[in-house]
């Protein structure tokens, strides 16, 4: 009897993709999907497009699961897949701009003072957001990013750089203040 696809490694559901197994890969889009959408959300795109590029993303995957060697993680190699394609429609819209005004967003804090991901990177610009989001989110190397973007390659790790000093300030726990009792005896 055959393992239940849930049981089966991403390795032997891309190995087996690649000879056509249309159930395998759902398998591996049910595993991904909202990890693929997540990046491509706190790189910009909005939910719609987030999830365009995250179907044609797992298209390609499909198409070239045979290369898939598992050298890496596939939850790595279709990130980088899904970031890719993002880029390249980027590149084609007119309206993108590699340098942006800095606007500082306030990050939204909940009632415990907790604040999660997405929101502290609403917080970055956008050069800021897409560069941590390559580096962090998609496994890209500062070179690749440079490459990707355009940008030069000291821009980039400056981006990365103060995107992440930023994350790190914002999702930092405030201190519990502790007011001094007096103790009267």
């Amino acid at each position: 009897m055959a393992k239940p696809l849930r049981d089966l490694h991403d390795v032997e559901l891309a190995a087996l993709s690649a000879a056509g197994g249309r159930r395998e890969f759902g398998e591996l889009v049910r595993r991904h999907s909202p990890a693929v959408r997540g990046l491509l959300r706190r790189m910009g795109a909005q939910a719609a497009l987030a999830d365009d590029v995250a179907q044609d993303a797992f298209l390609l995957a499909f198409e070239k699961c045979a290369e898939f060697r598992g050298e890496g993680t596939f939850g790595a190699w279709i990130k980088r897949i899904a970031a890719r394609l993002y880029l390249k429609r980027r590149s084609k819209d007119a309206r993108y701009v590699a340098e942006i005004e800095n606007d500082e967003v306030a990050p939204s804090v909940d009632s415990a003072g907790r604040m999660d991901l997405d929101e502290a990177m609403k917080g970055l610009t956008e050069p800021e957001r897409l560069c941590v989001s390559l580096c962090h989110g998609a496994g890209l190397s500062h070179p690749e990013i440079a490459a990707a973007i355009n940008l030069p390659l000291g821009t980039v790790k400056s981006h990365v750089k103060r995107g992440l000093d930023k994350l790190r300030a914002r999702l930092q726990p405030e201190p519990v203040a502790h007011g001094s009792a007096s103790h009267v005896g």
